[in-house]
């Protein structure tokens, strides 16, 4: 598997960890409507959360969360709405970016962007 995609996962594995221990409750990893994903979908109190996580290797040129494109966001918008087609009921949504970077000597640097709209 190339280095990204272990990047990757460790990223979700590190971001599940952290919005539970945060109080979010997990529903779904790496939920699929046909060729989009959600990687995260999680509940905390009565807002549901999609959530994209992005990981790397710490540069210095750029963050994470700055990899979340507008195409990107509109999949991940659309992935939501079959979610709520196929799960009514929820009347509070949000969208957010979980952005991790990973260094060689110090513990990675989780930040959660709230909220976010593109």
């Amino acid at each position: 598997m190339a280095e990204h995609n272990d990047i990757g996962i460790a990223g979700e594995n590190l971001a599940a960890a952290w919005l539970q221990q945060r109080g979010y409750e997990l529903l779904h990893r790496n939920w699929r409507a046909g060729p989009y994903e959600i990687d995260i979908i999680a509940k905390k109190g009565r807002q549901l959360h999609f959530i994209e996580v992005k990981a790397r290797r710490a540069s210095p040129v750029g963050y994470p969360e700055d990899k979340v494109s507008r195409k990107k966001f509109r999949h991940l918008k659309r992935a939501a709405d079959e979610f709520l087609f196929r799960n009514p009921g929820y009347q509070w949504i949000q969208y957010d970016i979980v952005s991790i970077t990973f260094h060689r000597y110090k513990d990675p640097d989780v930040f959660l962007l709230e909220d976010v709209f593109l």
